[in-house]
């Protein structure tokens, strides 16, 4: 019997959330998506302890401020865990702009671009790489400068229309809308369950692609941050699923029937919107759910990346003394 997970390749593009080497090569995705805490996790592992070492020495060699340094370092490692997912998987490899820029337009322009340059250097192209950018309206609106220099851009931590119709409208490549986080906030403020079928981030997703469809939006969608394998069931047919290891497995060892959900062709017609910064953020504060779930990511993604360069750090103290 073909797998769940087999089934679930032939309607969606299948990804992994994850920088975990072992299960990238043993899965087969087609993608790789990293965030500040896949990278701290792939940097603890025995695979990438070379890397430390060989970056930590680099770093040794830098001139300027010790901060400065500390930051190139970390820049530098979050790169080697993206170059090597890019040398197991046939397509793109997404690496997260520094979670503290979220709200700063020219410095995530900057950064993408040094990004990009980094892995050009280890001759890996752009059209290999997605730029993260948390959807705050800063982060929007830098995607949009870096589409048009042919830098494609992935939108993290979406959870909501506004962030969507916001995204479409600066036409970045992908957008990831987060499932399980929203599921997670009305588990707790309703104290409800929910059913696959009633899950809430499973109807945002459904909502996103339909008005994406509705109005020949190119933009993909990709669903992310799932809990359970019902989620990514009920959204089988969407463009993209970025899925972890632990859930891609359970799909591999399931073979019953999987149904298709999403359907390009099928939907309900929505009138195509336009937002400016004044009418974003309004709607954006009108959506509990999505403002505090984003002001949390930021906030959990920041700490990640402290935790980051203070290992950084430690390790140029002790490689000095």
């Amino acid at each position: 019997m073909t797998s769940k997970l087999e089934q679930l390749r032939s309607m969606t593009t299948v990804v992994a959330d994850t920088g975990d080497i072992e299960a990238v090569a043993r899965l087969k995705p087609v993608d790789c998506t990293t965030n500040p805490t896949i990278v701290l996790k792939a940097l603890g592992t025995p695979i990438f302890a070379d890397k430390v070492k060989e970056a930590i020495a680099w770093g040794r060699k830098q001139g300027g401020q010790d901060d400065a340094v500390v930051s190139a370092v970390a820049d530098r490692l979050a790169i080697d865990v993206g170059a090597a997912l890019a040398e197991l998987v046939p397509g793109r490899v997404s690496t997260e702009v520094d979670a503290d820029l979220s709200f700063d337009t020219e410095a995530s322009i900057a950064k993408a671009r040094s990004i990009i340059a980094a892995y050009k250097e280890r001759g890996i192209e752009r059209d290999r790489i997605l730029i993260k950018l948390a959807s705050t309206w800063e982060g929007i609106r830098a995607a949009e400068v870096l589409q048009t220099e042919g830098i494609d851009c992935n939108l993290t931590l979406l959870f909501s229309q506004a962030q969507a119709i916001a995204c479409a409208e600066a036409k970045v490549f992908l957008i990831s809308p987060f499932v399980g986080r929203i599921l997670d906030w009305y588990k707790k403020s309703t104290g409800q369950d929910y059913t696959a079928e009633t899950d809430p981030g499973v109807l945002s997703v459904r909502q996103i692609y339909n008005y994406y469809k509705a109005n020949g939006v190119s933009t993909i969608v990709m669903g992310a941050s799932f809990r359970n394998a019902g989620e990514i069931e009920a959204l089988a047919g969407c463009d993209r699923l970025t899925i972890s290891p632990a859930l891609l497995d359970e799909l591999d060892k399931d073979t019953g029937k999987l149904e298709r959900k999403l359907f390009p062709e099928t939907f309900k017609a929505e009138p195509l919107q336009s937002l400016n910064e004044k009418q974003f953020r309004w709607m954006l504060n009108e959506d509990a759910m999505a403002t505090e779930k984003l002001s949390e990511g930021i906030r959990a993604f920041a700490k990640d990346l402290v935790a980051l360069r203070t290992m950084v750090r430690k390790e140029l103290t002790l490689a000095a003394a």
